[in-house]
C-alpha cells in the first residue's frame, strides 16, 4: 500500500478536517514565501482539495 493509499484511507469521511488542514498549510507556504507563489499555492490547495474529496465548493473564492 502506498503512502497516498494509506492518506486518503485516514481522510476519507473528514471533508472539513482535510479542507482546513489544506488551507492552513497553503497559507504557512504563502506567509514564508511572502505571497511570491500564491498562485501557485492555490492550485496545489484546489487539487489536493479535489484528490481528498473536499472539493473546490467547500471554500468561497479569495479575493
Amino acid at each position: 500500500m502506498s503512502v497516498m493509499d494509506k492518506l486518503k484511507d485516514m481522510l476519507k469521511g473528514h471533508p472539513e478536517q482535510t479542507s482546513k488542514g489544506i488551507d492552513k498549510a497553503g497559507d504557512l507556504v504563502d506567509d514564508r514565501t511572502q505571497g511570491k507563489y500564491s498562485g501557485q499555492v492555490d492550485t496545489a490547495q484546489d487539487r489536493l482539495k479535489d484528490q481528498f474529496g473536499s472539493g473546490k465548493d467547500d471554500n468561497p473564492p479569495r479575493s
